[in-house]
């Protein structure tokens, strides 16, 4: 079992280059020296100033012991971009991939709420239906998920070789939020179209 978490800030979109390279530069460097981490990776949407830098860790514990660490490279994040960062802590629970990951590649990001019961199910179509789907498409690299076991809340991440391959898997991935809508007990609460810009996360197979 591995853990990540996730900070999201939405700023200046000018300020978005300016971020990465200090995420790259600087942030990164110190934080996969810490205990435990495994890696980093970063999306953007230039045209709404969305940035997602999410860290990798062995262990729940060896994340939560390095707060008081990042957070100062989080507010100067924020002074970068201009924005307030929300941080959120998951689990892994699904990661699998075709390709290794590849900067200027393309992800589609959809948060989901579910009923902490049901987690288990809902990982579960995730594996069964999602992936198999997703795997259909010529230009499809890698899918992720992470939960909050204890709130319900998931995110999943699907990335594409290009624009192009996200863009024509656009209907299909909204069939199958569709379908799983028509099961009941989630709520689809967020979809996001992000450029992988930092592609250093490092979590092995999942399934």
């Amino acid at each position: 079992m591995m853990f990540a978490r996730s900070t999201s800030i939405t700023g200046d979109p000018a300020k978005i280059d300016a971020c990465i390279t200090y995420l790259r530069d600087e942030v990164m460097p110190e934080v996969t020296s810490m205990n435990g981490c495994m890696g980093l990776s970063m999306l953007v949407n230039r045209d709404s100033g969305l940035c997602i830098a999410t860290t990798s860790w062995l262990s729940e514990a060896e994340m939560m012991a390095t707060e008081r660490e990042v957070s100062p490279m989080r507010s100067r994040a924020e002074e970068i971009l201009g924005g307030s960062a929300t941080v959120d802590k998951w689990e892994i629970a699904v990661m699998h991939r075709e390709h290794d990951a590849m900067e200027g590649s393309w992800c589609r990001t959809t948060w989901l709420q579910c009923p902490p019961a049901d987690m288990d199910a809902t990982i579960d179509f995730y594996k069964d239906n999602v992936l198999t789907k997703m795997e259909e498409s010529d230009t499809f690299c890698s899918a992720s998920m992470l939960v909050d076991r204890a709130t319900g809340r998931c995110c999943g991440t699907a990335r594409f070789e290009s624009r192009e391959g996200l863009d024509a898997t656009r209907d299909m991935a909204s069939a199958l939020r569709a379908q799983r809508s028509d099961m009941g007990g989630v709520e689809f609460t967020g979809i996001e179209e992000c450029e992988l810009v930092i592609a250093h996360l490092r979590v092995p197979e999942l399934v």
